[in-house]
């Protein structure tokens, strides 16, 4: 008989001493006390192409499957349970969610037809196993080794230990990021931050590409952090960054979208730092692109206003903003063709419509780019998707004036 108390407190007990490695076997003995045969661990690669099994003691052998095309992939991409017949039992496959963060799935095989109750407890132990596989990763190197498909450029390792997870949300916003060539970006990242009632949000590529590329993205990021942390509002954290780029890298500049995003009221402040503005979405439709670049890039502005404007937008719920790095449009095909704003647009809106979510749209546009150039990216292409969907309609008093 099942004993899913007995399961999640063995689970939780056995974390605190368990290396990444050994997920695959918890895994297991979870599925001892949940009345399945096997429970098994795939991660999503870094390209988010296939779900790769994750090795260890007592893990079940398994292939690698690929994303699209599968049911599997299905429960990944769009972040629901799925499940087959195997004549005595069910192969289920639910998605592994750190929060909202895709991480993979988990392949549950029953040796008979499971109670509704059960499949709830199998979403459960999917649930203790990403925030276990969260928690142990940064103690190991297995899970990293295994989302990789190919050998990871020094630059690509700084910026992916730097970065937030691709996707957070709470209950009034979400904010989804992508970025390629995975394994040999350099000089593109993003930030975010959610403190109390305000979203923080930036995109950033510097200049040139590889490790001196990645180093002055590094500063930058650091300094953002510095800034957002320290209190400061947005014309001083431009300030700040551009202070310290300016210092360090005196032939060097960074463009970047620094942004701020009010969840209650709706209120989004920008400062365009030579960059391409966002596009404002609104019920799968384009209803504008905000103005850019309003500054000059980060380590430039002694060429033009050292003090930028903040320009403001009022949102209405179920708003969406684009932010992406010039990579995203100008990515071109061998005879020149760029991928360009227009497909951008295009693209984003049409796979909005069809209501697939944020971080799915993402993955979808950057395989879209990557075919575009027939997979060799010559600039990084780095997007962020921005939803707001409060969870109580602003008033009147909360509206800007």
């Amino acid at each position: 008989m099942a004993d899913p108390l007995r399961a999640f407190r063995d689970l939780v007990a056995a974390s605190h001493r368990a290396r990444p490695e050994d997920v695959p076997a918890l895994a297991m003995r979870c599925a001892e006390l949940l009345d399945a045969r096997e429970m098994v661990v795939y991660l999503v690669d870094y390209e988010q192409r296939t779900l790769v099994p994750l090795a260890g003691d007592g893990a079940p052998q398994r292939d690698t499957v690929v994303v699209d095309g599968t049911l599997p992939g299905r429960s990944f991409m769009m972040t629901e349970e799925h499940a087959t017949d195997t004549g005595s039992g069910l192969r289920l496959w639910v998605p592994l969610l750190d929060g909202t963060e895709r991480l993979g799935v988990l392949e549950v095989l029953t040796a008979t037809e499971p109670e509704q109750e059960l499949r709830v407890d199998y979403r459960t132990a999917a649930a203790l196993l990403s925030e276990l596989l969260t928690s142990r990763r940064v103690y190991g190197d297995v899970v990293e080794r295994t989302r990789r498909r190919l050998p990871m450029q020094l630059a690509a390792e700084i910026i992916w230990d730097l970065l937030p997870p691709l996707t957070f949300a709470t209950r009034d916003v979400m904010i989804s990021a992508i970025l390629e060539p995975a394994y040999d970006i350099g000089g593109d990242a993003f930030d975010y931050s959610v403190n109390g009632t305000r979203l923080h949000a930036a995109v950033f590529d510097a200049v040139g590409h590889g490790i001196d590329a990645s180093a002055m993205t590094s500063l930058t990021i650091s300094a953002y952090r510095n800034a957002r942390r320290c209190g400061l509002d947005l014309v001083d954290t431009y300030r700040s960054i551009d202070k310290w780029i300016s210092a360090k890298y005196p032939h060097g500049f960074v463009t970047a979208a620094l942004t701020e995003l009010d969840t209650t009221r709706g209120v989004f402040r920008r400062i365009s730092a030579g960059h391409p503005g966002e596009l404002l979405l609104r019920d799968g439709k384009l209803i504008k692109v905000l103005p850019g670049p309003t500054a000059m890039p980060l380590g430039l502005s002694h060429l033009g206003a050292p003090i930028p404007e903040v320009e403001e937008e009022a949102l209405e719920p179920g708003d969406q903003l684009l932010l992406y790095t010039d990579g995203v449009t100008e990515a071109r095909t061998d005879d020149g063709e760029f991928f360009g704003s227009d497909r951008l647009v295009e693209f984003v809106t049409r796979t909005l419509a069809d209501r697939v979510s944020a971080p799915e749209t993402l993955r979808r546009l950057v395989h879209a780019i990557l075919d575009h150039q027939a997979e060799n990216l010559q600039d990084d292409a780095t997007a962020v998707l921005i939803e707001w969907k409060p969870a109580r309609a602003p008033t009147s008093e909360m509206l800007p004036d």
